[in-house]
């Protein structure tokens, strides 16, 4: 007689049975069971997000995968430089803060080096005269602070310093691979609903709250924010936050221009730019399974390609003119709100009228940069004295009664009028407009990290805070997401208490 088989057998034979007859099955996130992973990721835009995240994607799907990175324009998006008398400046993102750690990790890794950095003093113009200055001496300028604001300074140090404590936890959380499905979770794991709650209230009040005058709001809060965002203390606290940290002493620059920093990242991720315009991102089904199909313009040569994965590291804002249309989704995927500020980047090559500033003699005017109060009758935020992106072991700052490069930044573009009441004379003027940072304080919202299966959005962080870091933070959470999604791994998206998680993991 033949025995029956074991129950254990029958079992496996009905398991197999079933894998073999079934149909190639995807879940519901259009990534595959196989666990193959993706052929083919697409990313729009070669800014530092884009780059970052090509880097991060890299790391984490392997060798591989084939990465595509669109640019319209430069690489490098908004860090950017521009030309004077055979050296090059800096006209957009200009300091990095030494917390940085991403920024940080990529220059060691890419070889650059730190830019070296040149002494200039700071002082605060209210329109008639200066009201605020740096001097030589540090025990000085703590003592001026303390006298003209009491302790409102020593409390606003004490609040950077906390918030900036609870955002170096992503460090220690991504270093673990958690990823996190909203910015409104990533900020929750960092700081509660109190980072959340941030990003939806003014600064103003949350200063007040803390006890700070409203003199040393008006004298020093606004003249940061209007130099760093080109807005009123009125932006939500968080950004301002990230705002007040970037102010600080410890700042740093990349030795021959940020610009390199995403050069470098496209190389060491091994993808391929593709100097194209997207037009269009569209879904194309298979089954469960879902990819893209982006339509692309070179010059004038037209074409498209399919992804597995697609990171948009560009403003999507109907404001925004970036050209892709998200075309064939349901339910439709609309524009997204809010709007970019802008502002204008000027780039000086001349004399600057000191007597404007309350100083008829140059050679007694003593400050690299003027930061403007909130007075109506201003129309530019900043004049500063710029140095160039390579800084040679004998180079020096120019004196006031010699012909500088200077930055200005307004909300308009400069008249001739305005030009010479900023400077005696000039060389040559160069003038950078920029989209530059979300128009704060809209109520609009943070916008989703997910847009669809596999499709994701970077700048989204920027309406949280806009900052070379925080783009790069978000790049490496949404590669994390990205590779957790494909994979199925749940257990890594959005885990809350992760500061317990990590401790015991060790």
């Amino acid at each position: 007689m033949l025995r029956s088989p074991p129950r254990t057998l029958l079992l496996l034979a009905l398991l197999l049975h079933l894998l073999l007859m079934a149909p190639l099955a995807h879940g519901d996130s259009g990534s595959p069971l196989d666990g193959a992973p993706p052929s083919k990721i697409a990313v729009v835009g070669a800014g530092i997000g884009g780059t970052a995240t090509a880097h991060f994607l890299r790391q984490n799907f392997g060798p591989e995968v084939q990465i595509d990175v669109f640019e319209k324009g430069e690489v490098g998006g908004r860090l950017a430089t521009v030309t004077v008398n055979h050296n090059d400046y800096e006209s957009g993102g200009s300091i990095i803060h030494s917390l940085n750690l991403h920024m940080q990790e990529f220059v060691k890794l890419l070889g650059l080096k730190y830019r070296r950095s040149v002494a200039g003093k700071t002082a605060v113009f209210n329109s008639e005269e200066v009201i605020l200055e740096e001097t030589d001496w540090y025990l000085l300028d703590l003592f001026r602070l303390w006298w003209r604001y009491g302790i409102s300074f020593i409390r606003l140090q004490m609040w950077v310093e906390e918030i900036m404590e609870k955002f170096m936890r992503i460090y220690k959380y991504q270093a673990h691979g958690y990823a996190f499905s909203s910015v409104e979770e990533l900020l929750g794991s960092l700081g509660g609903s109190g980072f959340i709650n941030m990003t939806q209230r003014p600064l103003s009040n949350s200063l007040v709250e803390l006890g700070m005058s409203q003199h040393f709001i008006d004298e020093v809060i606004a003249p940061i924010m209007r130099v760093n965002y080109g807005q009123n203390v009125s932006i939500p606290a968080f950004v301002g936050a990230v705002s007040l940290a970037g102010a600080q002493t410890n700042l740093w620059a990349v030795e021959g221009g940020n610009k390199l920093v995403c050069s470098g990242l496209l190389k060491l991720a091994n993808a391929n730019l593709l100097q194209a315009q997207v037009s269009s991102v569209s879904p194309v089904h298979s089954g469960e399974a879902v990819q893209y199909q982006l339509s692309f313009t070179a010059g004038t040569e037209a074409g498209s390609d399919v992804y597995d994965v697609v990171v948009l590291a560009t403003p999507l804002q109907a404001s925004v003119e970036s050209g892709i249309k998200l075309q064939g989704f349901s339910p439709p995927l609309e524009p997204l709100p809010g709007n970019y500020h802008h502002t204008v980047a000027t780039i000086v090559h001349g004399y600057l009228n000191t007597s404007f500033f309350g100083f008829p003699d140059p050679r007694l005017f003593p400050f690299a940069s003027v930061l403007t109060t909130d007075a109506p009758d201003l129309f530019f935020n900043s004049a500063a004295s710029v140095c160039p992106v390579n800084i040679s072991a004998g180079f020096r700052r120019k004196q006031p009664q010699e012909a500088g490069v200077y930055k200005v930044f307004s909300p308009q573009p400069l008249d001739k009028t305005q030009l010479k009441t900023l400077f005696r004379s000039y060389y040559s003027v160069q003038v950078t407009e920029w989209q530059a940072y979300p128009h704060y304080g809209s109520g609009q919202g943070l916008p989703p990290v997910e847009l669809h299966p596999n499709l994701y959005y970077l700048n989204g962080i920027e309406w949280a805070g806009s900052a070379m870091e925080m783009s790069s933070v978000a790049a490496k959470n949404i590669a994390l997401l990205a590779y957790h999604r494909w994979n199925r791994q749940t257990d890594m998206v959005d885990q809350k208490d992760l500061m317990h998680r990590i401790k015991t993991e060790l």
